[in-house]
């Protein structure tokens, strides 16, 4: 959320606005905000008095504005939080009620929306009064190829120093949880002792992924045609199928072969333009660039057949008995000999 550095300096500063209406698919920035003004702006002896929290399948928009309209028993301003804001109804009347309360805000009620997992209705009028207002807020979920870029800044901001391609590790192996993310790399700054670079060892001991065996480093082998170490990396992972889901595997694995064959199709193209299409940083290119000669646009398309072939087996279909480690190594073993194995027509 673009907006979330001044929102909590604001709030800070005890600058706030009489309606805070977040909403977006992801949780993390609204929490974020929700939690500041819940913890940071009314002093403790006020919050007694002076903050409501509510639940939205416990309440109504009409009851939340009845709420609003009262006055603060102690001190100027009275705060009312509404969790979960997506199951309140919003009927006809409720967002009648709402609008009206949009346009004439009560100056001491600081109300604030935690609307989850979903953005408001953008052609319903009070969606167009709130976003005019200035209380409307967007949270949207971090794209997944900028994922390893803000992981990078929040180590930065926490001031952790970190080994090359720890942001891409993480990234590999927590998807795009930022609330998990965010919780590991808070427990790592306390780990870590002033001065240590997070390395792949430390992520490794504290957190469950080893810097040898991830799908990072398969991604490497296989782009390198490294069968020694692709094997090796395939027994591992098959024997912790609990860190290394089969599906998080094949999700990963597609991308990156999605990404050979644009890399193919686009040679002779600028840079830019590339790992632009591809939505990488530019400076990953030179690992595809390698990656595509062992593997030209012919062989990185039956590679994705391969997936598909495994994703279904994974599923059940046509692999009986096979577990996900059997399933990998047998993946790897077509992966690496693409150029000679006959594809199914």
């Amino acid at each position: 959320m673009k907006e979330l550095d001044l929102i909590l300096k604001n709030i800070k500063n005890k600058e706030v606005l009489p309606i805070y209406f977040f909403h977006g698919d992801e949780p993390y920035f609204i929490d974020l905000a929700v939690k500041a003004l819940e913890n940071d702006f009314l002093e403790e002896d006020e919050k007694a008095f002076n903050q409501t929290v509510v639940y939205g399948k416990d309440t109504s928009y009409q009851e939340i504005l009845s709420l609003a309209r009262q006055f603060p028993m102690m001190g100027d301003k009275q705060v009312i939080i509404v969790k979960e804001a997506q199951d309140l109804k919003l009927t006809e009347a409720e967002s009648n009620a709402l609008e009206t309360y949009v346009q004439n805000a009560v100056p001491s009620t600081v109300l604030v929306f935690a609307h989850k997992h979903k953005k408001l209705d953008s052609r319903k009028k009070v969606t167009k009064l709130l976003e005019k207002s200035g209380a409307l807020f967007l949270s949207e979920s971090v794209k997944e190829h900028l994922l390893p870029k803000w992981i990078a800044d929040e180590c930065l901001r926490l001031q952790i120093k970190t080994a090359p391609n720890i942001s891409h590790l993480l990234a590999e192996y927590l998807g795009n949880d930022l609330s998990r993310i965010a919780n590991e790399l808070n427990k790592l700054k306390m780990i870590l002792k002033a001065g240590e670079i997070l390395d792949g060892t430390i992520v490794e001991n504290h957190i469950g992924i080893s810097k040898e065996f991830n799908v990072f480093e398969l991604q490497k082998a296989l782009g390198m045609k490294n069968a020694n170490a692709a094997f090796k990396i395939a027994h591992f992972m098959g024997k912790n199928p609990k860190n290394n889901p089969f599906v998080m595997l094949l999700g990963n694995l597609y991308n990156y072969f999605s990404n050979i064959i644009i890399y193919n199709t686009m040679v002779g193209q600028s840079p830019n333009a590339i790992a632009s299409q591809m939505g990488i940083n530019p400076y990953f290119l030179k690992d595809y660039a390698e990656a595509s000669r062992f593997y030209p646009l012919k062989h990185a398309t039956r590679v994705i057949s391969i997936l598909r072939e495994f994703d279904m087996k994974g599923k059940g279909l046509g692999a009986v008995n096979m577990d996900d480690a059997e399933l990998i190594k047998e993946m790897v073993y077509k992966i690496i000999n693409v150029d000679k194995i006959k594809m199914k027509v």
